[in-house]
C-alpha cells in the first residue's frame, strides 16, 4: 500500500508546505477528532485486560515504575506529556549519552536497533508495538490524533530546524504515514518529515483510514523494533 521513498540531494531542497484542503473543512475536522474519541475510547475499553496483563508484567519484569513518562511536543510546538507502557531499563534516559555515538538516524532523533537499555519483555512489546497503546489515552484527551506526524521529544525538538517544525502544524498521531511505510528502512531525519509533510498535504479521511488499516497489519506482523 506504502513504500519507502528515496529522496535525490535536489529534493532534499525544502519546498513550501501545502495544506490540504481537508485541513480548512470544519466538518472534516471534526469528523476526524470524533474518530479519534470514539476509536480510541473503544480500544481502552476492551483493551483493558490488557493493558493489565502488561502492567503486571513491566512491574514483574524489571525494577522501575510501569509507565514511561513521555516528555514531547505537540501541535505548533506546544509540549505535553504522553504515556508508554516502560520498554527500557528505568535508568534509560541517564544512559542515553553513552550511546549517542552509535546513533543509526541522521538528525536530531535517537535511533538503536539493538538498544541495550531495551529489556527482554521490551524487546517483545516493541516488536507489536504494544507500548504504545496507553497513547491511545492521549489521542481521547485531544493531545494526539490517531493518525498524524510523530511527536518528537521536547529535546529532539529544540534541536529542530525551522523546516523541521513544519511536521507540527497539525496535531501529532499514534501512527504516521512514516510507521507504514518501511520505518526501519529511514535513516535520515529529513526523508522521515518529508513523510510526514507528504501527509500534512495530502490529508483526508480515506488516507487516515488506509493508515490505520495498515498500521494494524504491520502490529499483527510485528514488524516494530
Amino acid at each position: 500500500m506504502f513504500t519507502v521513498r528515496m529522496f535525490t540531494v535536489q529534493e532534499k531542497i525544502a519546498k513550501p508546505l501545502g495544506l490540504s484542503p481537508g485541513w480548512r473543512s470544519p466538518l472534516q475536522l471534526a469528523c476526524k477528532r470524533c474518530i479519534d474519541v470514539l476509536v480510541s475510547a473503544l480500544l481502552l475499553l476492551v483493551l483493558s485486560p490488557l493493558f493489565l496483563l502488561l502492567a503486571i508484567l513491566v512491574k514483574l519484569s524489571s525494577p522501575g515504575p510501569v509507565f514511561y513518562s513521555w516528555r514531547v511536543v505537540g501541535k505548533d510546538g506546544q509540549p505535553f506529556v504522553g504515556y508508554k507502557f516502560r520498554s527500557m531499563v528505568a535508568d534509560a534516559d541517564q544512559l542515553k549519552p553513552r550511546l549517542l555515538a552509535q546513533n543509526e538516524m541522521t538528525g536530531p532523533v535517537f535511533k538503536l536497533t539493538n538498544d541495550p537499555r531495551v529489556t527482554p519483555l521490551g524487546t517483545w512489546m516493541r516488536r507489536y508495538s504494544l507500548d504504545e497503546l496507553p497513547q491511545l489515552y492521549s489521542g481521547l484527551k485531544g493531545d494526539m490524533s490517531l493518525v498524524g506526524p510523530r511527536p518528537p521529544l521536547i529535546t529532539e525538538y529544540q534541536r529542530f530546524t525551522d523546516y523541521q517544525k513544519q511536521k507540527l502544524v497539525v496535531r501529532p498521531g499514534v501512527t504516521c504515514l512514516w510507521q507504514v511505510s518501511g520505518r526501519n528502512q529511514v535513516s535520515d531525519f529529513d526523508d522521515w518529515v518529508r513523510l510526514d509533510l507528504d501527509y500534512v498535504r495530502d490529508w483526508s479521511l480515506l488516507l487516515d483510514f488506509k493508515i490505520l488499516v495498515k498500521t494494524a497489519i504491520e502490529v499483527f506482523g510485528g514488524s516494530g523494533k
